[in-house]
């Protein structure tokens, strides 16, 4: 048979471009880019010979694939079947509202306003995460509620029953009764870029699968008492309705479970938080196997490192936690760890910031034993210390201003530092501050407990603590009920 050389070489000329496409993926994405949902838009199409190649994401496939995975969440409270005062947690209008009509013809998914004032409604996203009917959600979305709808990609509808909800991690657990469910496909995210795409499907205000798509804007986000979730920070459009729905990677795996937006009109404005799913996971098994969720506790209080604090206490980096209270006759205390260590690492892995030592410890059952790396006095130390169970009960010691009196004698001046001290009963009073003192936001009515690892009762102890420290000063500082680090860098 003969062969066309013109389409021999045509076929391996198209061969070659593709390998070298492959390879541009791979150097991108790595050599799993190929299962992603990228789209590679060649230099110098469609007769524009100006067009720069470029990779975009793909979202159709993954809307395609794990979209009949994400459900759409509707929970009712009838407050007559209950007794007591509940809160309420319903957004919707009264019928007699003017715009009741309008809003009811603009968003059809979104069910009537029950007829009676006596129920409650909430509505958000979820997905299965077994092909048996386990689904995963926020609390926030079923808190409370007795009738929970689940209606499904397809159209079917089922009545869940709440296996359980953890409140301080926002996760909740339903089931359904049904078989091959089509199911998510969790990711890691410990492996997640900040700036990589990501995309969400939810229902916002009832608009069932929508999408919507971002980038990681960070990474370990704290916010305030969520103390045991490092969230994923995004651009992704979150709204009303999108609450527990799937954070997708460009694998088409789920990273994150949205939760949170930050708002000032209550609507979003392209900051959106997630639980990243490995977390999210781990409360679930807890919640199918026990029904309730259970963390460790190390019984410390702890602070973020900064430059001028790693400098004071000779470390060449600002990472760790910084210990600057030790609950009594807690793990920690019975482990001797103490105010002023520095906790760099759990098991092995590094602590880049304060916040990721509550998030590792919690993720750990009660009586697990831990090996904590600490920096203290100059040098690294290994700490063995076994956890015990975290209750709300338990909080740590404090110290009230009213509970520090200052004791007869004269105030004396650290002119060099900028304070006028006194001694007391619990430290030294800061008197007057100014100069460098003012600077490091050192404020009268301050204590100073210790200097370093050493704890200062008179003029004398903290002069010979401070010569010792050199030119990085450690203070550990009492301010009303809260004590803290603060870090003097003479000149």
């Amino acid at each position: 048979m003969r062969i066309n050389r013109k389409y021999m070489l045509t076929a391996i000329l198209s061969a070659l471009l593709a390998a070298a496409g492959c390879d541009r993926l791979e150097h991108w994405f790595g050599k799993t880019a190929n299962q992603g949902f990228v789209k590679e838009i060649p230099a110098g199409t469609d007769g524009n010979s100006n067009q720069v190649a470029m990779l975009l994401p793909d979202f159709t496939r993954l809307v395609d694939q794990q979209g009949p995975a994400v459900v759409n969440i509707q929970a009712t409270r009838d407050n007559r079947s209950l007794d007591g005062d509940i809160e309420s947690s319903s957004d919707t209008l009264p019928d007699n509202d003017p715009f009741y009509e309008y809003f009811k013809h603009l968003l059809p998914n979104v069910p009537q306003t029950p007829q009676t004032n006596d129920d409650e409604y909430n509505f958000g996203s979820g997905f299965f995460i077994s092909k048996d009917g386990y689904i995963l959600t926020n609390t926030h979305v079923v808190n409370g509620m007795n009738n929970i709808k689940v209606l499904l990609n397809d159209k079917r509808e089922f009545q869940a029953k709440l296996i359980g909800a953890d409140p301080q991690s926002d996760v909740a657990l339903l089931k359904i009764n049904a078989d091959n469910l089509p199911v998510v496909q969790p990711g890691n995210p410990k492996e997640l870029k900040v700036g990589e795409w990501v995309a969400a499907i939810g229902a916002p205000f009832g608009f069932d699968n929508s999408v919507t798509a971002g980038i990681v804007s960070a990474k370990g986000r704290s916010l305030p008492e969520e103390n045991y979730t490092p969230f994923i920070q995004t651009d992704v459009a979150i709204n009303p309705g999108n609450s527990g729905g799937p954070l997708f990677n460009l694998k088409g795996q789920v990273v994150g479970i949205n939760s949170q937006i930050y708002s000032r009109s209550g609507g979003f404005m392209g900051i959106s938080f997630a639980i990243p799913i490995d977390v999210a996971m781990n409360v679930a098994e807890q919640l199918k196997t026990t029904g309730k969720v259970q963390r460790g506790r190390l019984g410390v209080v702890i602070q973020e490192v900064n430059y001028n604090l790693a400098k004071s206490f000779g470390l060449n980096k600002a990472n760790g936690a910084l210990i600057t209270q030790v609950v009594a006759g807690g793990p920690a205390a019975r482990s001797g760890l103490q105010p002023g260590d520095i906790v760099e690492s759990v098991n092995g892995e590094e602590l880049e910031t304060s916040s990721d030592l509550p998030v590792r410890v919690g993720l750990l059952p009660p009586g697990k034993q831990i090996i904590l790396g600490i920096w203290r006095k100059g040098r690294k130390q290994d700490i063995k210390v076994t956890l015990d169970n975290m209750s709300p009960a338990i909080s740590a010691p404090s110290s009230a201003a009213s509970d520090i009196m200052p004791t007869d004698g004269d105030n004396f001046l650290e002119q060099h530092l900028g304070l006028e001290l006194r001694a007391s009963s619990k430290g030294l009073v800061i008197v007057d501050v100014s100069k460098l003192a003012a600077q490091v936001d050192l404020r009268r009515g301050d204590v100073i407990v210790a200097v370093g690892p050493k704890l200062v009762h008179n003029e004398k102890d903290f002069e010979q603590a401070v010569q010792e420290s050199g030119k990085s000063v450690p203070l550990l500082i009492r301010r009303a009920n809260n004590t803290l680090y603060i870090a003097l860098i003479l000149p």
